[in-house]
């Protein structure tokens, strides 16, 4: 796994498949998304490795319900007592009390979805708060969630509008460039969600899966928005 600072409070996780990324307030931690389900002691080893303690995680953001999101999530939880926050649409999900819906592949996303299935699957979660739209998070000086559907129902944005931070989730990649997630369940949709986040110009736009855009984020995000179809 990889560490990358990508500003002074915030952190990236990388892993062979998708990032994790933590949010420092004067010590209260929050991690958005939670990597695999083998990746809790990784992230506690980076953690440490910045000069910060795992014990004071006090929440995990789930940006949609994805074994590569959610894996660790229960076990860093139940060790470090945070709560674990999620869309209401997607807690089923992460509970194990219903299934991950199948996205509506294109030709092209075929492979890569199939490559993604060797994830280990995530253990069932517990969700002990779930979000609507708009919902305070409790950090960051006001961070917000996004309800952003399209790439999964419960799929969310986390936004931290004081600090021009947005963290997309899988509604965004940034593969190769900036362009619409993959796997959809809905892609119509998808490409709404993506239109919205676009308009709210970050500085700062961190994806589920590719580099985070800390130059000309704002205007490369609509550029890519625009484009998609």
């Amino acid at each position: 796994m990889d560490v990358i600072q990508v500003l002074p409070r915030l952190h990236m996780f990388a892993f062979p498949v998708g990032q994790a990324y933590l949010w420092n307030d004067g010590g209260e931690l929050t991690l958005v998304d939670a990597g695999r389900v083998d990746s809790a002691r990784s992230i506690e080893e980076a953690i440490r490795s910045a000069g910060l303690s795992p014990g004071n995680i006090r929440r995990i953001v789930l940006t949609h319900c994805h074994r590569d999101h959610v894996g660790a999530a229960g076990e860093l939880a139940e060790r470090h007592g945070a709560r674990v926050l999620a869309h209401r649409l997607d807690a089923p999900v992460i509970r194990g009390e219903a299934p991950a819906p199948e996205p509506v592949l294109l030709d092209w996303e075929i492979p890569y979805y199939e490559r993604g299935l060797a994830v280990p699957p995530a253990p069932p979660t517990r969700v002990d708060r779930e979000l609507e739209d708009g919902d305070e998070l409790g950090f960051g000086d006001g961070a917000v969630a996004l309800h952003s559907p399209g790439h999964t129902d419960g799929s969310i944005a986390v936004h931290l509008p004081r600090h021009g931070v947005l963290f997309t989730g899988d509604s965004v990649a940034a593969v190769g460039q900036v362009m619409l997630g993959a796997f959809n369940v809905d892609r119509a949709a998808a490409l709404v969600s993506m239109r919205r986040l676009a308009s709210l110009a970050p500085s700062t736009v961190c994806f589920g899966h590719g580099a985070p855009l800390t130059e000309g984020a704002a205007e490369t995000l609509v550029a890519a928005a625009d484009a998609a179809r």
